[in-house]
């Protein structure tokens, strides 16, 4: 599950909780599959101006997050981080939402629980 720290309302999708850098390489990520540091910095270098030390730190923090995993690959010139996404976009964005709703409810408690079944409980039909 995400875990969700901050919201912000200005921003729609996945940028409400993540950076747009973070935004761009998982959006990559998810279309590849896997990939080195390397290899999506040379595909997000073709957007935006964009440093491979910046994508390591992005994907240090998304693996941070559990939002990916990593494995060590051996190679020419010594070891290199392989970045998988720990799952699919539909999941990560049903795991924020199911965070968030989480904090309400236990922030709010029962005000929060009576507010979602008033608002939901007539669209099942």
């Amino acid at each position: 599950m995400v875990k969700v720290n901050r919201l912000r309302f200005d921003r729609k999708g996945m940028q409400s909780i993540l950076s747009p850098l973070e935004t761009d390489t998982l959006r990559l990520l998810w279309k590849l599959e896997q990939s080195r540091v390397s290899d999506l910095h040379r595909l997000l270098k073709r957007n935006r101006k964009v440093a491979l030390t910046s994508v390591a730190v992005i994907l240090d923090r998304l693996h941070q997050k559990g939002v990916v995993s990593r494995t060590i690959e051996k190679g020419r010139g010594g070891g290199h981080y392989i970045y998988c996404p720990k799952t699919t976009k539909e999941k990560f964005e049903e795991s924020v939402i199911e965070n968030a709703v989480d904090k309400l409810i236990n922030n709010f408690g029962h005000v929060a629980a009576n507010y979602f079944y008033k608002r939901f409980a007539g669209r099942r039909k």
